[in-house]
């Protein structure tokens, strides 16, 4: 039987996508989002699909509450052979104007959240040499364009944290790699069709992405990729 894929921060678009992509390749999934309800009616979805699925409400910017996710669906599915971390927060878009609590809110779900479930997961991936797979954003990338952009569309707070975020894989890719663990992370530059940015002009399909996801996992390298 597969190991257990923990895919954190549940929502209609990439994370269903690699969900359903890792589940109906025999991987037990749970699902993980703040929403009970949601996240429950999300679990019953892919329950229905033929997946084997089950949800685990919580909020991914507190790194103890993580740390009992993680025992919870290890003691619930098995083994947590992969990690994927989807999550992001909204807020912080105006840093003329943007508070102290909404950029911590930013990097307590896209760094500190994440290094907490690697850490309480860390025993399961070392022993079956598993994956932390990463959903990262355009907006992470040092270039005086991006830079314009994000100042344009007031998407300072999702910058910030999805550029903590790529240089805490690349640290981790670096860090784990000595334990026989996987870390990748596909950054998506553009928008994806189904999540909260897509306003009708959405060119990519979650299912491309999680696609790139299951390759990363199979190969095992590179560290990161662009879609």
């Amino acid at each position: 039987m597969a190991d257990t894929i923990l895919v954190c921060g549940h929502g209609p678009g990439i994370s269903d996508a690699v969900a359903q992509r890792f589940g109906k390749a025999g991987h037990p999934v749970a699902i993980v989002a703040r929403n009970a309800e949601r996240v429950a009616a999300a679990a019953k979805s892919l329950v229905d699909a033929g997946v084997n699925a089950k949800a685990f409400p919580c909020d991914l910017g507190q790194p103890e509450a993580v740390k009992k996710l993680v025992a919870d669906v290890r003691s619930s599915l098995g083994p947590i052979g992969v990690l994927h971390w989807n999550a992001y927060v909204g807020g912080a878009g105006d840093l003329t104007t943007a508070t102290s609590d909404e950029l911590h809110a930013v990097l307590s779900v896209t760094v500190y959240g994440l290094v907490a479930a690697v850490q309480a997961s860390l025993p399961d991936l070392k022993a079956k040499k598993g994956a932390v797979l990463v959903t990262g954003g355009g907006f992470c990338f040092y270039d005086p364009n991006v830079d314009a952009a994000v100042a344009q569309f007031h998407a300072a707070g999702l910058a910030i944290g999805k550029a903590a975020q790529h240089k805490t894989v690349g640290i981790l890719s670096k860090t784990l790699s000595a334990d026989g663990i996987y870390v990748g992370e596909v950054v998506v530059t553009g928008l994806v069709k189904g999540t909260a940015f897509d306003s009708g002009n959405a060119t990519i399909e979650p299912a491309t992405i999680a696609d790139r996801f299951w390759q990363l996992y199979q190969a095992r390298e590179p560290a990161t990729v662009t879609i």
